[in-house]
Order: C-alpha cells, then sequence, then structure tokens
C-alpha cells in the first residue's frame, strides 16, 4: 500500500482527510474549506478555485489526478474545469479545485461539501530523442475520427 502524508492548513483544522469510501473505490474525495458563515456561489457559467485547506506529499513516480464527481455533474452541472487536474509528486502547495458551472441555477458550495474526487496514479517520465523518420503503423497519420470512431 502506498502512503502519502497530508499536512492540514489553518484554515482545516476540522474537515476529514480524503478517503476511500468503499474497498474498491478508484477515488478519494476532497471537500471544500470555505468558510462555514460565507460558503460560495457559484454562478452558472462561472469558476472558482475553491481550497481544500490540505497539502500533500506525493512519492516520486506518482501523480494526484482532480476529477469531476458525477453525482454533482448529473444533478447540478458542476464539474472540474480542467480535468482531470494533475497534481505532481513535488508540489508541496494547497490542493485547489477549479470548478466550472454548466448547469442553469446558482451552485451553493458550503464548508465540508465533497467537491471533486482524487486519483492517485503511477506516472513515467520519456526521453525524448529526435529522429529523421518515425516507424511505419497500419494507422498511420490518421487521426480525429480516421479509425471510424
Amino acid at each position: 500500500m502506498l502512503t502519502v502524508s497530508f499536512r492540514r492548513l489553518p484554515h482545516n483544522p476540522d474537515l476529514p482527510l480524503p478517503a476511500y469510501a468503499t474497498p474498491g473505490a478508484a477515488g478519494l474525495d476532497l471537500c471544500a474549506a470555505v468558510p462555514a458563515d460565507d460558503p460560495l456561489i457559484l454562478p452558472p457559467g462561472e469558476r472558482a478555485l475553491i481550497p481544500t485547506g490540505l497539502a500533500m506529499a506525493l512519492p516520486p513516480g506518482y501523480e494526484a489526478q482532480v476529477r469531476p464527481r458525477s453525482g454533482l455533474a448529473l444533478k447540478h452541472g458542476i464539474t472540474v474545469l480542467n480535468s482531470p487536474g494533475t497534481i505532481d509528486c513535488d508540489y508541496r502547495g494547497e490542493i485547489g479545485v477549479i470548478l466550472l458551472n454548466t448547469g442553469k441555477a446558482p451552485f451553493t458550495i458550503t464548508r465540508g461539501e465533497r467537491i471533486a474526487q482524487m486519483v492517485i496514479a503511477s506516472v513515467a517520465q520519456a526521453q525524448f530523442i529526435e529522429v529523421a523518420d518515425l516507424p511505419e503503423t497500419g494507422r498511420g497519420a490518421g487521426g480525429f475520427g480516421s479509425t471510424g470512431l
């Protein structure tokens, strides 16, 4: 099992740490660390950076992907704008979530609300080399619908 260290920031002394909701879950819920007495209202068509009040240290060779929660997307049109957002292993700042309201009504984000999910994934870094020619394939340079899909 991979160990990831989290640090609470001053505006999050009380919210739960990310946790898997079920034994087979891939994503961990991230909660909004907005002030309890000042919820954030996200109007239709607008975006906002929502704080989580958490920072973390991922091991080298891993990233965290921030993704929308399906229930918020379906019921309210709330999505993660840069989905998936990538948190690199050497980032130590606050985890923030860029939410976009694609719905028709304002959406209120309250303290502790589950706003996104985070998936930890392994990554490989590549070494790039320049060549004069690339190996041939059956597909070649066909793209953007060339396979009939």
